[in-house]
């Protein structure tokens, strides 16, 4: 494990072996991070927060309470995720701020393993980026993404699928029976949540 004398990890925080925590970075308290993980310089991570193994968070990443993240997963530099459809900073008459804690409005986010969120795109509350999708740079999510699903716009939409190893499957739509990847040589079959290995 490697922290950055810049940063800052609140008590209560678990890091795994291997992981690197970079420059003025703030973890909050009760976050795991699991095994050979990488935490860009300037991504700040909220409380309670699940993070697994061999996952990639680039610089100035936003992480929200409420964000759950599998193993193999890519957060690309600048990504901002949400936990509150409806937030509001005041009690309606104006004259007391509200909590940041989280309450009945706070929204729960799951990244399945093996995903990609490219730089600056925004995750809506609630959500969940299926295994090995791949969310295009700048999008801006705001429904449940399929498995192995290429998403990207505003709001982000279902373009194509791409495989484990990231490269776009031409051709390959909902119903399409099997495919062999031409990078990888891998032979999948679209599902209901999209690719899913034939065995």
């Amino acid at each position: 494990m490697a922290i950055h004398p810049t940063a800052i990890v609140e008590p209560g925080v678990s890091i795994g072996r291997n992981t690197a925590v970079w420059d003025n970075v703030h973890i909050r308290h009760s976050t795991k991070i699991g095994d050979d993980c990488i935490v860009g310089g300037k991504s700040i991570i909220a409380y309670g927060v699940v993070i697994g193994d061999r996952v990639k968070i680039n610089s100035f990443a936003y992480i929200c309470t409420g964000v759950r993240i599998e193993r193999g997963v890519m957060i690309s530099a600048g990504v901002t995720f949400t936990n509150d459809r409806f937030p509001r900073a005041t009690t309606p008459d104006l004259k007391e701020l509200l909590s940041s804690d989280p309450d009945e409005h706070t929204l729960t986010t799951v990244v399945r393993e093996g995903a990609t969120i490219g730089a600056r795109a925004t995750i809506g509350p609630g959500l969940t980026i299926g295994r090995f999708a791949m969310v295009g740079m700048g999008s801006v999510v705001t429904r449940d993404v399929p498995d192995h699903a290429l998403v990207y716009g505003n709001p982000a939409r279902v373009a194509g699928y791409v495989c484990a190893c990231g490269q776009p499957v031409a051709g390959a739509t909902a119903d399409t029976k099997t495919y062999r990847c031409e990078s990888c040589s891998a032979t999948r079959q679209p599902g209901e949540k999209g690719l899913a290995a034939v065995r």
